[in-house]
């Protein structure tokens, strides 16, 4: 009888959770703005990954697309696996056309072009640098004229690009492109 209790409990409180697959939940903020939108479409720059720290995740399983942008060499094999429906990009943003050191972490989601950030955080908590390379960046404009259909609404851009991030929106043309939330 305790047993069926505890269980019947449990199934009552999972009815009401929200599951978030971002690191702070911003997809749960996100998910309420547009909750009443079942198709959509979004721009992730610094994707990282396909469903671990995705501001995107909730969104796709939802039925929206989008472009996922990251920089790591090879981050996009698991993209084509898991979010198929979406353009996947391997390409590093920033506000021109460069070529930059990259630094990659035995932390993925630490990965960065600034080397104040790279510096910081080697040899914190077990994190540390374990390459580099070099990588030649595109604005984020170009990105979109070349994969952005003209009358395409975009509802938000995410960012987050470890230190990088003020580059990334600096390359957007918003004249251009005009997302709801960035």
């Amino acid at each position: 009888m305790k047993l069926k209790n505890i269980i019947n409990n449990l199934k009552y409180s999972l009815r009401y959770r929200n599951i978030s697959y971002s690191q702070e939940g911003e997809d749960l903020l996100l998910n309420r703005i547009f909750s009443n939108k079942n198709k959509g479409f979004y721009i992730d720059v610094g994707a990282h990954h396909p469903i671990r720290f995705s501001n995107t995740y909730l969104l796709s399983k939802k039925g929206w697309n989008g472009i996922n942008i990251d920089a790591m060499p090879g981050s996009m094999k698991l993209f084509n696996q898991k979010r198929p429906n979406d353009i996947n990009l391997e390409c590093p943003i920033s506000d021109k056309q460069e070529e930059l050191v990259f630094y990659i972490f035995n932390e993925p989601a630490l990965n960065t072009f600034s080397k104040e950030e790279a510096i910081k955080k080697d040899g914190i908590d077990g994190y540390r640098i374990i390459s580099q390379k070099k990588l030649c960046t595109k604005t984020l404009t170009e990105i979109l004229l070349k994969n952005v259909k003209k009358d395409q609404k975009i509802d938000f851009i995410t960012v987050d690009v470890e230190g990088f991030d003020l580059k990334v929106l600096k390359s957007i043309d918003l004249k251009i492109f005009q997302p709801e939330i960035i």
